[in-house]
C-alpha cells in the first residue's frame, strides 16, 4: 500500500481547491471543484470563490445564480445553504435526504408537523411556485396554509431556520429565487433527482476531488454530521470501488480517487501562507474537528457560538490563526509562528476583496 503524510495531503488539497494558485476559473468551476460552496453568509460564500480567482469578479455569482441559473443557492449537506453547480444539485440534495430527519419524533415535535402533513405541504409548495414564480418566505407561507388549511404551520413554515422547507428543498420541491430587498424568495429548481446510487457516485466522486483521501466516516460527517446509517455510507465507498485506491495517511487507510493517486504521491509538502474566509469549505469538508487541519486547543476560536466558523489564517494547509475585517483591512490572531512577509503579501492580495 504506498502512503502519504498529512503535510502532503494538505498541500495536495491546497491546489486541488485553488488555494495554491489561484486560478483563471469560473464561479460554477470554482463550486463544481469544492463539491459545493456554503452560502449560509451569502457574503462568505462570495468571498470563498473570490479568493481562489486570478481575476475576482464582484457580480460573477449573482449573475451565474439568478441570470444564467448555473449556480443554486439551497439548503443541502448538514441541513445548511450552499452553492452548488445546478446541473449536480440534484445529487447532492437526495443524498442529503437519506437521513430522513422528518420521520424522527425530535424532528415532528419540533416542527409540530407530521410526515403527512410534510407531503402535504410540498404538493401545496409545488403549486404555488409553478410558472417560474418566486415567492417570498411569507408569502409561500401563506399560499400553503390556503391550500392545505394547517394554520398550526405558520409559525414553522415562517422561521428563517428553515425547518418545514429543508425537506422541500431536499425533495426537488423548491431552492432559493432572487432577494427581494432585505427579504428572500423561493423558486421551483431546475433540476431534477436522480436516484441515490447515481447521487452517491457524483457526491463522493467530488467530495474525494477536492477534499480526499478519506473515509467514509469523514464523508458522512461533511454529508450529515454522521446521522447515515454506517452501512449505506460504506456501500457507496463499495459501489466505487473500481474508481477508488487505499492509501495509507501516517497509518490510517484512507480513500483516494485512483485517478489522483500518481499526483497526490508526488506532491510536496507546501509553506504557502493563505488568508481564507468564514465559513470556507476548505475547513468544512476537512471538519474543524480534524487535529491534522485544526489545532485542536484552538478548535474553539475557528468554531465558535451559534455555529460561525471563522476567517483562518493557513500555513502550510493547517490553521496557523484567525482574523477578521475590520475597517477594510484584516485582523490577524497568530496561533503560531508564520513567515511575517507572506503573511504580508497575503493580506494585501485579499485586502480589495474585504
Amino acid at each position: 500500500m504506498d502512503s502519504v503524510t498529512w503535510p502532503q495531503v494538505l498541500a495536495w488539497r491546497s491546489r486541488r481547491q485553488y488555494l495554491e494558485r489561484p486560478a483563471d476559473a469560473s464561479a460554477l468551476a470554482i463550486t463544481r471543484r469544492l463539491a459545493g460552496v456554503q452560502a449560509q453568509v451569502a457574503s462568505a460564500a462570495e468571498l470563498s470563490i473570490a479568493i481562489r480567482r486570478s481575476a475576482p469578479d464582484p457580480d460573477e455569482v449573482p449573475r451565474a445564480l439568478w441570470r444564467d441559473r448555473t449556480l443554486v443557492r439551497t439548503w443541502a449537506m448538514r441541513g445548511t445553504l450552499h452553492l452548488l453547480p445546478a446541473d449536480e444539485a440534484g445529487a447532492y440534495l437526495r443524498l442529503s435526504s437519506v437521513v430522513r430527519h422528518w420521520e424522527k419524533p425530535s424532528w415532528q415535535k419540533l416542527a409540530n408537523a407530521t410526515p403527512a402533513d410534510l407531503e402535504a405541504i410540498a404538493a401545496a409548495a409545488t403549486a404555488a411556485l409553478s410558472g417560474g414564480a418566486a415567492l417570498t418566505r411569507e408569502e409561500l407561507a401563506a399560499a400553503i396554509i390556503e391550500e392545505t388549511g394547517s394554520a398550526h404551520l405558520a409559525e414553522a413554515l415562517g422561521s428563517g431556520w428553515g425547518t418545514l422547507l429543508k425537506p422541500l428543498a431536499w425533495w426537488g420541491v423548491l431552492c432559493h429565487g432572487p432577494s427581494q430587498g432585505t427579504r428572500v424568495t423561493f423558486t421551483a429548481p431546475p433540476y431534477t433527482l436522480p436516484d441515490v446510487e447515481d447521487a452517491a457516485r457524483t457526491v463522493l466522486r467530488a467530495f474525494l476531488g477536492a477534499h480526499g483521501p478519506a473515509t467514509p466516516d469523514t464523508f458522512d460527517n461533511w454529508l450529515m454530521r454522521k446521522m447515515n446509517r454506517k452501512k449505506d455510507v460504506r456501500g457507496w465507498f463499495e459501489a466505487l470501488a473500481d474508481e477508488l485506491t487505499t492509501l495509507d495517511v501516517e497509518g490510517v487507510p484512507m480513500r483516494v480517487l485512483t485517478e489522483h493517486l500518481d499526483e497526490l504521491l508526488h506532491t510536496e509538502p507546501t509553506s504557502s501562507v493563505r488568508l481564507l474566509g468564514p465559513f470556507d469549505h476548505y475547513i468544512l469538508g476537512a471538519g474543524t474537528g480534524d487535529p491534522n487541519v485544526v489545532p485542536p486547543d484552538r478548535r474553539k476560536e475557528v468554531s465558535r457560538t451559534a455555529g460561525w466558523i471563522s476567517p483562518v489564517v493557513l500555513h502550510g494547509g493547517r490553521v496557523a490563526g484567525v482574523w477578521e475585517p475590520v475597517g477594510g483591512e484584516p485582523k490577524i490572531t497568530l496561533f503560531t509562528d508564520v513567515p511575517p512577509d507572506a503573511l504580508a503579501a497575503e493580506a494585501e492580495r485579499i485586502r480589495p476583496l474585504l
